[in-house]
């Protein structure tokens, strides 16, 4: 849709009904008139901007406003006979556009066919989905690791404002970027300067051409910024259509959850628990039920919502736990530590992660996820300033060492065979004698030799493969390649 009289004057002649504008308010406003109006319908305002029907009542149609512009009482309004629709096509791909597919400023044009698909769709049903099967990998050791996701899973990325969550985020786009994946990125009533960092991001590190950016802003109506990962999703369920699997990243859903309850509460709609309606647990699980692994591709949902103090119980926080395959939780007190990245594992949770695994890597994941609780009831211990027997404080050696290669910087991508072969090193004893600094410097030759020597990667990958147990692992690494 766009800004113009014509297009007014088109659906005035072709709907033959017309309604004025009689109550304004921020974001909505009531009309009289409109006989035939739908529910949902978009109608369209002789300055050419673009509403949609809220609710219809005897006296009055309630409509939400996408354009920040004020509207003037008495002014005219048109059914357009459609809903709301956004175009989606490969000619997306490399660009930053909004909710309807408009090309941000700074972004370049949209190129190639587009076919334009409604917003709100029913989620595919039971018949069309499979069980999750393939693992998906972030480049995060401590996730692929100990709370691993798989293709076609809804995972929920909580925490602190400044705790690392996009910067996690980023890094997953980037590494299934690089593996050919559609990814899109989505950014939820975000800062002009937030939309232009992801833009930024995408370019610097050379996946544009595999990435979507949809975005609203800040300054932009609630109606717009409550549309985009509607729009987001509808954009990503086109790419499955086409046999391509998707990573989509909804940044954040508290924000939409705020905007829908100031929409909310302007309609005069009942307030509940915090003052959000009472169904705004069905607008985010009618949204993200779409996601999941289908027959021919998958959508995958990394979904980003903000908490207070580490408050995990909040209202939105705990309905989105619901909805979603599990979650990662990013810990401010392991932040302010200098831990990167900061997801509490044992806070953390992936419901069908694990099912995508091989047997050793499920094996090694539940292995080292015991004995990190392990690790730490011991380091509880040690404030005590008790002495400890050999075995003891070799396991504290231990987990220093899991934990210093758990710590990972922004820029490092490691692919899963090396964090798979590193801690069965670790686990081995290789690196007992090694300081911090060392074993990140082990770990940084590891991934640009195995990118780089296809023999070193012909290597450990043979290792893994002829693995089938954690044990039997550390047992081949500390027996034949200890010292490779």
């Amino acid at each position: 849709m766009t800004k113009s009289s014509q297009n007014f004057e088109h659906y005035l002649e072709k709907t033959g009904e017309v309604g004025f504008v009689e109550q304004v308010f921020p974001s909505l406003i009531y009309a009289s008139g409109l006989p035939g109006v739908h529910p949902s319908e978009l109608v369209m305002f002789e300055s050419g901007e673009i509403g949609q029907v809220l609710s219809i009542n005897l006296k009055y149609v309630e409509v939400l406003v996408f354009s920040p512009a004020y509207m003037k009482v008495g002014t005219r309004i048109a059914r357009t006979d459609d809903f709301v629709s956004v175009s989606a096509g490969s000619g997306l791909l490399g660009t930053v556009v909004n909710p309807f597919g408009v090309p941000y400023g700074f972004s370049k044009r949209v190129l190639g066919p587009v076919e334009n698909r409604y917003l709100d769709l029913i989620p595919s049903g039971i018949n069309d989905r499979v069980n999750i099967k393939d693992p998906l990998e972030t480049g995060i050791s401590v996730v692929d690791l100990i709370v691993p996701l798989g293709k076609g899973q809804r995972e929920l990325v909580i925490g602190d404002r400044k705790s690392g969550k996009s910067v996690f985020l980023l890094q997953a786009l980037f590494n299934q970027a690089v593996k050919g994946e559609v990814c899109i990125y989505c950014l939820v009533g975000k800062r002009q300067s937030d939309i232009m960092h992801v833009n930024k991001y995408v370019k610097e590190k050379g996946v544009a051409k595999q990435t979507i950016i949809m975005a609203s802003s800040a300054s932009d109506s609630p109606g717009l910024i409550f549309l985009t990962p509607y729009a987001a999703m509808t954009i990503a369920e086109y790419f499955r259509d086409q046999g391509k699997n998707v990573v989509l990243i909804l940044d954040d859903l508290t924000t939409h959850a705020a905007v829908y309850r100031e929409i909310a509460l302007l309609a005069r709609r009942f307030p509940g628990r915090n003052s959000y309606p009472g169904d705004i647990f069905y607008v985010h699980s009618r949204l993200l039920e779409r996601a999941g692994a289908f027959k021919k591709s998958t959508i995958t949902a990394l979904i980003a919502a903000e908490t207070v103090m580490g408050d995990l119980s909040g209202y939105i926080q705990t309905n989105l736990m619901a909805i979603t395959d599990g979650h990662l939780f990013f810990d401010i007190e392991l932040f302010n530590q200098g831990i990167r990245p900061a997801v509490n594992p044992y806070l953390s949770v992936t419901r069908v992660g694990e099912q995508a695994q091989t047997p050793l890597v499920r094996d090694m994941g539940r292995t080292i996820s015991r004995f990190l609780s392990h690790y730490q009831r011991l380091k509880e211990l040690t404030h005590f300033g008790s002495e400890f027997e050999q075995r003891v404080k070799d396991e504290l050696v231990m987990g220093d060492k899991i934990n210093d290669f758990f710590t990972q910087s922004p820029d490092r991508i490691v692919p899963l065979p090396i964090s798979i072969f590193a801690i069965g090193q670790i686990w081995g004893g290789v690196y007992k004698r090694f300081e911090a600094k060392e074993l990140s410097e082990k770990i940084r030759k590891y991934i640009e030799r195995y990118s780089s020597d296809n023999a070193f990667k012909g290597l450990i990958d043979n290792i893994i493969s002829k693995s089938q147990t954690f044990e039997e692992l550390v047992k081949n690494i500390t027996n034949d390649y200890k010292e490779i």
